[in-house]
């Protein structure tokens, strides 16, 4: 009888002992008994006996079945999950479980699923595709099959689903499920790298350093300015390790970068990039997943949780826009993307690539202090210049629909000029509140106590906090007059507004109220670069990585908010979003300028972005952080309370606090209220926690841990435990 150490998907900081006839390999998913429920698990060790802690073996339950041959999880992902739940404090199981596709975690075969291809029939190939030229998309379609079989649901997408219809009704294609052979490095036959610019000075040095690096393991951050042509030095960089047969796996901050960058990279070397995003079906997932692992893939894009994702040759590791908050997880398992990717390169002794305009003042400090190598970018590509910044002193201008008179008289010189202008309003919706003009009572979110946003062309209130909805009131819950009015400016309300000041310029806006959809975003940026729309609207989407040859204004209004932010971590943020968001315009022979419309315009953030740029400023913001003992000087954890009587949360990080006192290892800081302080019906308070090394904080909360978990409000509230945290709120 061999004892099998399991990680089983439950809340539990621990692994679960089961008996099995014979001992199994690491890796592999088994189907276990847990209380009342059959959960699936993952092996993780198995033992010749026992642990001494387990007093009767006989009590022990066996495993009820092993669903794999072979490992779903290979030994360095297996290795990066031990580091993962020692790192984040978190439940092994869970960590296993979020490591998988969807559908593995349900029990489903690991083994390539056999999928409908489109392919062409007997009387298909000895047919002349002559014979279809009066219906083009079938001509285009039966062209392709005659270079081999299709998927039919890639088909259907590329050709429309009639013309695959049209074929099979004719005899001339058939569709068979047939299950697909993955073979590894398949794609070099059809690797092929099209026409490459040259690379200037800085970009030759830069790809020069990372060739040197192959076989190794090393990180490097490329700081480079907004269109400086980061994506050509990762392209140059791995057309060597994709011809010698290696893998790499690039992620990606959104979904709405993933198919401009897919594209790019398939036109360079003419072979299929595996995708990785949330708006995948689980079987799509699964897919790229079984080919990665198989290496059949030679490039795989993806955003956060493509970290995960199995390589069988890898080569190396790209993350891109590296500063992005996306990158770290929110909920549950709280893990950084970015620094995971680090640790998993060092197991594999690949090189990692951090790409960013604006580092994360992390991921800098590490590049100054030589931890990393740095490799800087300091002049656009092309020959573009850069952005020229101005700061707009809005006081005593009359307003527009949140929008200055002088801001109006420069967007009206660029669209006279065919020129497209970009609006930066970093609320969807609207406008933020809804008051009444007669008592001045706010519709609030009772579940959160913050006020409804308005949208208007839905006409309904939504709390944007916890996502509750309600219809547009039409009398005042306090005094039932009817005069309601909106206070602030939201994407909606900037946009009707622009229609009404500049009648007959096409404008479009895009936030996540109107890109929601498969492609919808991707059509978008499409009829943009087309010109089709002279004014762009839009919230946070617009900032990222996206080309905008045409866009000559970047208008930003109110970015007044981040100025006086509770949050140590606001200011860089802004600096972060004023820098990409200036990098939108002059990206191509035009030249571009921004406008920074704000009430505040002597403040010393502003004026240090606008006259000296990310990179003084961030520089300077690292010695203000060392001053104050602020990360990344020091490090930190944050545990969380919520419940829905406000005094059980904050009583518990209380009995916490005492915890850490009596081990003077660590700093504490709170109990204090989140900057969101109630949500979804939760009053929610936090405790920090910081040390200037990292080792004895993670002791110290290490120790703790067994005395949190026994404390009498343990169970009474929802707590979590937040390492290296971004985010306050």
């Amino acid at each position: 009888m061999a004892f099998i150490q399991v990680a089983v998907p439950v809340p539990l900081r621990q692994l679960f002992t089961y008996t099995h006839d014979s001992a199994l390999i690491a890796g592999v998913r088994v189907v276990v008994p847990f209380g009342p429920r059959k959960l699936v698990g993952v092996v993780v060790e198995t033992l010749q006996k026992p642990e001494s802690k387990i007093d009767n073996v006989d009590k022990l339950k066996a495993i009820e079945s092993v669903l794999d041959d072979n490992p779903v999880i290979d030994d360095v992902l297996l290795k990066m999950a031990q580091w993962l739940w020692q790192y984040y404090h978190h439940a092994p199981g869970e960590v296993l479980h979020a490591m998988l596709p969807v559908l593995l975690r349900k029990g489903e075969s690991a083994a390539p699923t056999p999928q409908d291809m489109l392919m062409l029939t007997e009387e298909g190939k000895q047919t002349a595709a002559d014979m279809l030229s009066r219906a083009p998309k079938q001509q285009a379609c039966f062209t392709a099959l005659a270079g081999g079989a299709l998927l039919a649901s890639q088909a259907r997408k590329q050709y429309g689903a009639p013309a695959v219809k049209a074929l099979v009704e004719k005899s001339l294609a058939s569709i068979e499920e047939v299950a697909p052979e993955f073979k590894s490095g398949s794609w070099l036959a059809s690797l092929s790298v099209s026409e490459k610019p040259i690379p200037d000075t800085e970009q030759s040095v830069a790809i020069a350093a990372l060739n040197r690096q192959q076989g190794n393991f090393a990180v490097s951050l490329l700081e480079g300015v907004t269109g400086s042509g980061k994506t050509e030095v990762y392209l140059q960089a791995i057309e060597p390790l994709l011809r010698a047969g290696k893998q790499v796996l690039i992620l990606v901050p959104e979904i709405g970068l993933t198919p401009q960058t897919v594209s790019r990279f398939e036109k360079r070397f003419g072979i299929a990039v595996g995708v990785l995003h949330s708006q995948l079906s689980d079987k799509e997932r699964l897919h790229v997943w079984q080919r990665a692992k198989a290496g059949e893939l030679g490039i795989i894009i993806g955003t956060r949780s493509a970290i995960f994702t199995p390589l069988n040759n890898p080569g190396m590791l790209i993350v891109d826009e590296e500063h992005d908050e996306s990158f770290k997880q929110q909920d549950g398992l709280r893990y950084h993307a970015r620094d995971l990717a680090a640790m998993r390169a060092k197991q594999h002794n690949i090189p990692l690539l951090l790409g960013s305009a604006t580092p994360a003042l992390e991921t800098l400090n590490n590049a100054l202090t030589g931890r990393y190598a740095h490799l800087q970018l300091t002049k656009r590509a092309g020959g573009a210049r850069s952005t020229h910044q101005h700061v707009l002193d809005a006081r005593d201008q009359p307003i527009h629909y949140g929008i200055s008179q002088g801001l109006l008289t420069i967007m009206r010189q660029h669209i006279s000029a065919g020129n497209q202008v970009l609006v930066f309003v970093n609320r969807r919706g609207y406008a933020p509140a809804l008051l009444c003009h007669h008592c001045g009572e706010t519709v609030m979110c009772k579940r959160c106590e913050r006020p409804y946003t308005v949208h208007k062309s839905q006409n309904r209130l939504q709390c944007h906090h916890c996502g509750g909805m309600r219809s547009m009131p039409s009398n005042c819950e306090a005094c039932h007059h009817s005069e309601l009015v909106t206070a602030g400016t939201g994407t909606e309300q900037v946009e009707q507004g622009l229609s009404n000041l500049f009648p007959g310029v096409k404008q479009v806006r895009i936030d996540s109220d109107t890109v929601r959809g498969k492609d919808k975003l991707h059509q978008t940026l499409d009829a943009i670069n087309r010109q089709e729309y002279q004014l762009l609207v839009g919230t946070q989407i617009l900032s990222k990585g996206h080309h905008f040859p045409h866009v000559t204004l970047v208008a930003v209004l109110d970015c007044d908010g981040a100025l006086f932010s509770a949050d140590f971590r606001a200011p860089e943020k802004l600096a972060q979003l004023v820098t990409q968001l200036a990098g939108r315009a002059g990206r191509a022979s035009k030249p571009g300028e921004m406008w920074l419309q704000t009430l505040n315009p002597h403040h010393p953030l502003l004026q240090d972005l606008v006259h000296n740029g990310y990179g003084h400023f961030a520089r300077h913001a690292l010695m203000e952080r060392k001053a104050a003992g602020l990360p990344p000087f020091t490090s930190q954890f944050v545990i969380r309370a919520e419940a829905s009587d406000s005094s059980l949360a904050y009583h518990f990080l209380c009995e916490c606090k005492q915890v850490f006192n009596q081990q003077h290892a660590v700093e504490i800081n709170g109990p204090f209220p989140c900057l969101i302080e109630k949500r979804q019906g939760r009053f929610r308070f936090m405790l920090v926690c910081s040390h200037e090394k990292r080792a004895p904080l993670h002791n110290a909360l290490r120790l703790a841990l067994p005395f949190l978990q026994a404390l009498p409000q343990a169970m009474k509230v929802r707590w979590s435990i937040d390492i290296d945290p971004t985010d306050f709120s």
